[in-house]
Order: C-alpha cells, then structure tokens, then sequence
C-alpha cells in the first residue's frame, strides 16, 4: 500500500488538506497527517479559518524511508511555517535525493522552492510565482507533473490534484474509481 506523509502547520488551506487526504484515502493510500511539533507540539492544528485538524505524527519522528510521498498543503501561513521549518526543508531535501514523489498545492511551492527541490515546470497560487520565479511557471493547468515533482494552483484544484497522486502511486484504474464515485468530472 501506496503510503504519503501530509505535514500540516498553523494556518494550513482547509479545504487542500482535507480534500487531498480524503481522496488519497478513497483511493486506498495510508496518510499520516504530521503536525510540526516545538512551539505546536499538539497534534491539533488550526487551519486558515479557523477549521482544526488532528494530525497523527509528530514530523519530527518521520523520515523519507517510510513514505512514497510528502504533499504540501497551501495557505500563506502554514506554507510559510512548512518553509521556516528545518525539519520539513530536510525532509523535502531527503525526499528529493531518494528519488520519491514529492507534491506541493496553493503557495506551498514556495516551500520546495526554498528547500531546493521544485524542478523547472509548476504552478501555484497566483502571485505566488513572484516570489519564486517566473520560467517555468505556468496558470494553464491545474496539475504540473516534472520529473517527481507535482504541483498544483489552489483550493478548487485540490480534488484533481489528490487524483492525480492516486493515478501516480495507485494506478489508472483506482484514479478512474475514485474519479466517477466523487463526481469529478472537472478534472
């Protein structure tokens, strides 16, 4: 079983992180749910607006070699604690140099961008882009495969953003599965 690790900080985008979890976990792949641990060593976690989420693991104890993935969830806030974060710039760092798929939605490319592990070819959040760089950024798509690496806009995207995971680390059949039982024809 396919299994991804989704670290989630203070101010993290509701609607990314739960609609990521909830169609990885329809498509039969484990999600641990990290919470930073240090000054939010508490394994609930308050989004953007308001919504809390209990996590599972503290990040501090995770590593690449128990995991296919790592997917970051967007919101200015919690990216920019996921970038600040020593521990989640290792584990992107490591994630990279073990050749595992690592994913980023909303602003949360901006923290692959600092860690050094966003290839060429992205999407993001809009303005986001500002401040990572413009070659290669792209508005067009709602997902952007490069290499191991797979990016997406925002909230409205997220579903089609955990499908394409679930294609990548489950397969075509589940993604087709998971796709019509949620109605997701938009993707």
């Amino acid at each position: 079983m396919a299994k991804v690790l989704v670290p989630l900080a203070e101010g993290f985008e509701e609607i990314e992180a739960v609609n990521l979890i909830n169609i990885m976990r329809r498509g039969g792949i484990e999600v641990d749910i990290a919470y930073l641990g240090g000054d939010f060593a508490n394994d609930l976690v308050v989004g953007a607006n308001g919504i809390t989420i209990q996590a599972n693991i503290d990040i501090n104890i995770c590593s690449s070699y128990d995991y296919d993935m790592i997917v970051l969830p967007g919101g200015s806030g919690g990216t920019n604690r996921l970038a600040q974060s020593e521990k989640v710039q290792s584990l992107l760092k490591e994630f990279k140099a073990n050749d595992l798929w690592i994913g980023a939605i909303c602003a949360a490319p901006l923290a692959l961008h600092k860690a050094g592990v966003l290839n060429h070819n992205y999407t993001c959040y809009p303005s986001v882009e500002e401040q990572i760089r413009f070659d290669g950024y792209t508005k067009e798509q709602k997902v952007v495969i490069d290499g191991k690496v797979m990016t997406s806009r925002g909230p409205a995207t997220a579903i089609c953003f955990g499908l394409e995971i679930v294609k990548i680390l489950v397969g075509v059949e589940t993604y087709d599965m998971v796709k019509n039982k949620t109605l997701s024809d938009f993707c």
